[in-house]
């Protein structure tokens, strides 16, 4: 089995905060992750500042694509994201678009699953035009509220894989699921098929 990979979030802290931090945590952090709000304060200025710091790392762009995706997604790569996130919400266009910026790039595309009410549904869409690695995420405002990525999948028939400390999911064909949210902390494993599945879990 290969090792586990630790995934630190970077969300609502400066950059400059954000790239002391990584220092302290350098031996240990597999993959850091530029959070929305780090990358609505910064902008891929965040991507390329991690990267020329931390070459030795690999940098998730959560920039949740919603239109534009090969455009959009494209930007990410070239800063140096090795992933990006496109919402599942969007026009099924939009996450080709991003798939082929990926493809083009040689990195990888995230679909997060946020909102999105019939997940088994969608899944299968997803599937059909190639996407390998999706997220069900329950966003900050729903957490406070009181809601869990598990309450999200239990709504969808429990149908999706999960990972993590996820319990009592079936694992549905072969579209390797993570569970995220809020300040996290994740890693990249494999799942018997041999597909890498992102999985993530709220402190």
């Amino acid at each position: 089995m290969k090792k586990a990979k630790l995934q630190l979030a970077l969300d609502d802290i400066l950059l400059s905060d954000a790239l002391r931090l990584i220092e302290k945590v350098r031996p240990y952090v597999d993959i850091i992750e530029v959070g929305t709000p780090l990358a609505i304060r910064e902008g891929m200025h965040a991507v390329r500042a991690l990267r020329e710091a931390f070459p030795e790392k690999e940098i998730l762009a959560d920039l949740k694509i919603m239109d534009a995706g090969e455009y959009e997604a494209g930007i990410a790569f070239e800063a140096g994201a090795d992933y990006c996130t496109v919402l599942g919400c969007t026009d099924l266009l939009t996450i080709e678009g991003c798939l082929k910026a990926a493809e083009k790039a040689g990195r990888r595309l995230f679909v997060d699953m946020i909102t999105v009410e019939d997940m088994d549904a969608r899944v299968r869409q997803l599937e059909a035009i190639g996407v390998t690695h999706i997220a069900a995420h329950t966003g900050t405002d729903r957490q406070a509220a009181g809601g869990t990525p598990l309450e999200h999948q239990a709504g969808n028939g429990g149908n999706v894989s999960g990972g993590g400390r996820g319990r009592g999911h079936r694992r549905r064909r072969h579209l390797p699921c993570g569970r995220s949210g809020g300040g996290r902390e994740g890693h990249l494993g494999q799942t018997a098929g041999g597909i890498k599945r992102w999985n993530s879990s709220s402190f």
